[in-house]
């Protein structure tokens, strides 16, 4: 085998040396009755909650309903951006809050010097 790819479908091939084009397997869809009742746990994970139904372990065909997989194309960014601002934002604090301990010790560092001069 010297490759893979996924059709639309959601159907995996492998590609061998000889020509060959072998069915691997096929990505199944989870479906729920409540898509957003889904507790997002992070890293572009969710897990099931009793608002959004449980998964019954079967997964869907991706063309059922007309549409399917998008191979080969760049997913939009998924950063929390507010949570990204607000570590932004203390970490700022923080060196400016360090910065000022600095500035302050050493204004009273140079003082000390002159007193005893």
């Amino acid at each position: 085998m010297n490759g893979v790819s996924v059709d639309t479908s959601g159907k995996i091939y492998g590609k061998y040396d000889n020509g060959d084009r072998i069915l691997l397997g096929q990505i199944a869809v989870a479906s729920f009755s409540n898509p957003a009742g889904l507790e997002a746990v992070g890293d572009n994970m969710f897990a099931a909650t009793q608002n959004s139904g449980d998964f019954d372990g079967i997964g869907q065909d991706p063309t059922q309903g007309g549409e399917g997989l998008l191979t080969g194309v760049l997913e939009m960014s998924n950063v929390d951006l507010s949570e990204q601002f607000t570590e932004m934002i203390t970490t700022q604090r923080g060196f400016q809050a360090n910065s000022r301990i600095i500035t302050t010790s050493d204004t009273l560092l140079e003082e000390l010097i002159n007193l005893k001069r």
